[in-house]
């Protein structure tokens, strides 16, 4: 054998004096092939270094045995432990996974999507960025039959598949137990107004205060572009009120990070003076000594995973994507309240 040259299942079944099919079936463990024969084929493989031809099963499949993942920003906590959920399904499905950031860009987002595309990924798993409210792009993967699968941020259209977070649970729990603690001006750092998530939080800030007989008062909410400039603005509005709120409720735990600096700035003693309740509950509070009071846990891990799930059910049933008879799978989450400090 040409040492340069890398072993085929044709030099194992002449080795062994059986047939191709017989060695490929082996390798598979397909049920058909005998334990014996299947253990004296794996070994005459290692023998001879054998590594399967990747290019020539995904040529003979129609698969690249690889899914792409978008996110607006993989740096970010919640992301990358999402992306931990996706990988680990996607791996005991021995499949690659490739990943794209949109760093909350439109055009960005449809240019990575066209790369998946041209790169032949067998599926999508989107998260989709903050800026967009068009989404025709994603047909384009329909007309090459690439399913996707939405996540935490699921854009509002009908007829998608996604996995997602009930903020509902988790938000009026949190004011449900400041009240209890007998604070009653509660403020809202919200995001983006034109955020599908920023108008979930706003939803539900409106019902916490009406379900516990509080006031509306438009000066205790106020948005960010989630920019620490604006987090930072934001902030300083709400601390300058002359009604100053006992406690602010933050879009994201970034965000609850600059207000505690800015708190604390202001000489605030936190969970005392004034209280922070933050979305998506970071792991790094832990390791703080200033944490707010509680974070409202959106579990990212469970929403990649459950993402995979549901793609590699798309892919591994291919008629469950045919136009003519669709079954979308929405699977949602209950968010909850983590509580991390109590007051003082």
């Amino acid at each position: 054998m040409n040492v340069n040259k890398m072993p085929t299942i044709k030099e194992i079944a002449k080795r062994l004096k059986i047939s191709t099919s017989t060695v490929s079936r082996a390798l598979h463990n397909h049920p058909s092939i005998g334990l014996v024969t299947t253990m004296r084929v794996k070994q005459v493989a290692q023998e001879l270094n054998y590594e399967p031809n990747f290019s020539a099963i995904s040529f003979k499949q129609r698969k690249t045995f690889t899914i792409g993942v978008l996110l607006p920003n993989l740096s970010e906590d919640f992301f990358s432990t999402a992306i931990s959920g996706i990988e680990e399904y996607a791996s005991k499905k021995n499949y690659n996974v490739l990943m794209g950031q949109s760093l909350d860009d439109p055009q960005r987002e449809v240019r990575i999507l066209e790369s998946m595309r041209t790169h032949r990924v067998d599926g999508m798993i989107v998260s989709v960025n903050k800026h967009f409210n068009n989404y025709n792009h994603f047909d384009m993967l329909k007309k090459y039959n690439i399913p996707v699968v939405f996540f935490d941020c699921v854009p509002e259209i009908k007829n998608i598949h996604f996995s997602a977070c009930n903020l509902k649970s988790g938000m009026l729990e949190a004011i449900n137990v400041l009240v209890q603690r007998g604070i009653d001006n509660i403020a809202l750092i919200n995001g983006p107004e034109q955020l599908i998530a920023s108008k979930q939080r706003m939803q539900i800030y409106f019902q916490g205060l009406k379900q516990n007989n509080l006031a509306y008062d438009d000066k205790l909410v106020q948005t960010s572009d989630l920019s620490k400039r604006s987090n930072q603005e934001a902030i300083r509005n709400l601390l300058a009120l002359d009604n100053r709120p006992k406690a602010i409720i933050t879009f994201n735990d970034y965000l609850a990070l600059d207000g505690i600096a800015i708190a604390k700035e202001h000489h605030l003693v936190i969970n005392k003076d004034i209280y922070f309740i933050s979305f998506a509950n970071l792991p790094i509070w832990s390791y703080m000594d200033d944490r707010p009071m509680g974070s409202i846990e959106q579990f990212p891990y469970k929403q990649g995973e459950k993402a995979a799930e549901i793609l590699f059910s798309l892919l591994e049933d291919p008629n469950q994507t045919e136009i003519t008879n669709p079954i979308y799978q929405q699977y949602i989450f209950d968010s909850e309240l983590i509580i991390h400090s109590y007051p003082v």
